[in-house]
């Protein structure tokens, strides 16, 4: 029989690790039901709202941009892009 445990950290981060912007709203709502039993206090919890928050972001950017350089706003078809906000801005 499954007993659940109290989350922690890396169930957050593995839940958020692979988020992309197609899928970062739905991402969110699955670490807000994990950590939902949680004391607003708990260190989990508030780690798992900042998450929630980079999720948001990330819900209407066009990447995370969490390894590389930005790319240029010079690079030819820049003006084409739809979408060219980064999670982290």
């Amino acid at each position: 029989m499954y007993e659940p445990h109290e989350p922690t950290r890396d169930d957050v981060d593995a839940l958020v690790g692979p988020a992309t912007p197609h899928f970062a709203f739905q991402l969110r709502a699955r670490v807000r039901e994990l950590v939902a039993d949680l004391p607003k206090d708990h260190e989990v919890r508030r780690y798992a709202e900042e998450q929630m928050q980079r999720l948001d972001r990330l819900g209407y950017a066009s990447s995370k941009a969490d390894e590389g350089p930005r790319e240029a706003r010079t690079r030819p078809g820049w003006e084409q892009i739809p979408s060219s906000a980064p999670a982290d801005a």
